[in-house]
C-alpha cells in the first residue's frame, strides 16, 4: 500500500513539474502564478504545496533538470571535444522538444540577468565542458596555447547566445543549423589543423541517430 501511495505521489509530482514547465516556458517566472501551475497540472493547491513549498522551489527543480542532458558524461571513459559538440546538439534537441528543458533554460537566463543573479547553472555547464576539453587538450585535440577554462566559459556563453537568437528569430527551428555554424567557425581556431577532420560539427553519427537528426548534406569543412 505504501508503494502505491509513493507511485501516486510521484505521478502527481511529475504532473506538477510538467504544468510548471509549460507555464514558465510561456510566461517566465514573474508572469507565472501558482494558480497557473495548478490549472495546467490538474492538481489541487494542497498537492502542489505538499511537493513544492514555493514557486522558487519549483523553478529550482526545473533549472536542475536541464543537467540530465549531461548526466552520463562522468561515466564516459574517453570524453573529449566531440562529446561537447554532441552535448550542444543534445541540448538543442531538448530545447526544441522538451518543455522542461526550455523552462529550465529560460529560468536560468531570467535568474542570471535580473535581481539576485545565480551563476551556478552556468558554472556547472562550464565545468562539464572543462572536464571534457581537458583530456582533449592532453591528447592534442585542442591547441596547447589555449586556456581550457576560458574556452569552456566562451562555449557556454556562445551557445546561450545562439539559442536565444534562434528562439527569437525562428522559434528554434534552425537551432541545429546554427549550432553547426558555431562549431564550423570555432573549430579552426581551437583545433590543430591536421586534427580538425576528426570532429563533426553536426554531431557524431551516434548522436545524430539518437536524436533522429539527418546526416550532413555537404562534406564537413576541414579548415
Amino acid at each position: 500500500m505504501a508503494r502505491v501511495r509513493q507511485e501516486r505521489a510521484e505521478i502527481t509530482r511529475q504532473a506538477i513539474l510538467d504544468g510548471a514547465a509549460v507555464a514558465f516556458d510561456r510566461t517566465g517566472f514573474g508572469g507565472t502564478s501558482l494558480s497557473d501551475v495548478v490549472k495546467r497540472a490538474g492538481v489541487t493547491k494542497g498537492a502542489l504545496y505538499f511537493h513544492f513549498p514555493s514557486k522558487e522551489a519549483l523553478a529550482r527543480t526545473l533549472i536542475d533538470e536541464q543537467f540530465q542532458v549531461s548526466k552520463d558524461v562522468p561515466a564516459l571513459e574517453d570524453p573529449g571535444l566531440q562529446t561537447v559538440i554532441d552535448l550542444t546538439h543534445q541540448m538543442a534537441f531538448g530545447l526544441r522538444t522538451n518543455a522542461r528543458i526550455r523552462a529550465g533554460i529560460r529560468l536560468v537566463i531570467e535568474f542570471g540577468s535580473f535581481t539576485s543573479p545565480d551563476p551556478s547553472p552556468y558554472n556547472a555547464w562550464i565545468e562539464t565542458c572543462r572536464s571534457c576539453l581537458t583530456p582533449a587538450q592532453e591528447r592534442g585535440d585542442i591547441m596547447p596555447s589555449l586556456d581550457v577554462q576560458d574556452l569552456s566559459t566562451f562555449l557556454v556563453g556562445s551557445f546561450t547566445g545562439v539559442q536565444v537568437t534562434s528562439h527569437v528569430r525562428a522559434d528554434r527551428e534552425d537551432l541545429h543549423a546554427r549550432v553547426v555554424d558555431l562549431w564550423n567557425y570555432l573549430l579552426p581556431g581551437i583545433v590543430p589543423a591536421p586534427r580538425i577532420g576528426l570532429f563533426d560539427p553536426a554531431g557524431s553519427a551516434a548522436c545524430r541517430a539518437e536524436l533522429g537528426l539527418p546526416a550532413p548534406q555537404t562534406p564537413v569543412p576541414v579548415g
